[in-house]
């Protein structure tokens, strides 16, 4: 198997790749058979990926070796909280000072193309992210329904931290954290119960 070579790249080489990154999102994102969920369309992975996009301190890290094999993307957590509006359960007070501080960043999704070392490329592409930025901890949300990219999140060493409802859609997800050294996670002791309502992101 070649080896597989991770890069950072800028927003203008994203959108030269669109096309193959929502390739990667469909191939990395097949519904089993037998399986009640339906993935958003390819469509949608799209929509978000230009959304993500104009976020300030958008960064994403591909993965490739004679062809795109994964990608990570997502933004900084703004310091003011905003993006935890909306999680409804019991939130360790280490995550508000990891955010308070700027040390959070937010992933839009993680994709791999399913292979051998789907599981240790994962974790490469989420270190470089969160080294990149100087991040302690990752962020994410996931459908709660879509059991599929839960478990492998979790593989991939995200913790469930409850749920996040967003007002004005009937979806609901799951909060995910990763947590980068020892220290971090020891820090994540100290339990603090924030109301759920809003949506990720901030105004």
């Amino acid at each position: 198997m070649a080896p597989v070579r991770l890069r950072r790249l800028n927003r203008w080489l994203v959108e030269d790749l669109c096309e193959d990154l929502a390739d990667l999102y469909v191939e990395s994102r097949a519904t089993a058979p037998g399986d009640a969920y339906r993935r958003p369309s390819r469509q949608n992975f799209m929509d978000r990926l230009t959304t993500d996009m104009r976020r300030p301190g958008f960064a994403m890290v591909i993965a490739e070796t004679d062809r795109l094999m994964g990608c990570a993307f997502g933004f900084p957590v703004r310091g003011d909280g905003s993006w935890w509006v909306g999680f409804d359960g019991t939130l360790p007070r280490g995550i508000e000072q990891l955010t308070v501080s700027g040390r959070a960043f937010a992933f839009g999704d993680i994709l791999v193309r399913p292979h051998p070392q789907d599981r240790d490329l994962a974790r490469r592409l989420q270190d470089r992210l969160l080294t990149e930025h100087q991040a302690s901890l990752g962020a994410t949300l996931v459908d709660r329904t879509d059991r599929a990219t839960l478990a492998a999140l979790r593989s991939w060493g995200w913790l469930d931290m409850g749920v996040f409802r967003r007002p004005a859609g009937p979806t609901t997800f799951r909060t995910l954290v990763l947590t980068v050294g020892e220290r971090t996670t020891a820090r994540l002791g100290g339990l603090v119960t924030r109301p759920g309502r809003g949506g990720p992101g901030g105004p």
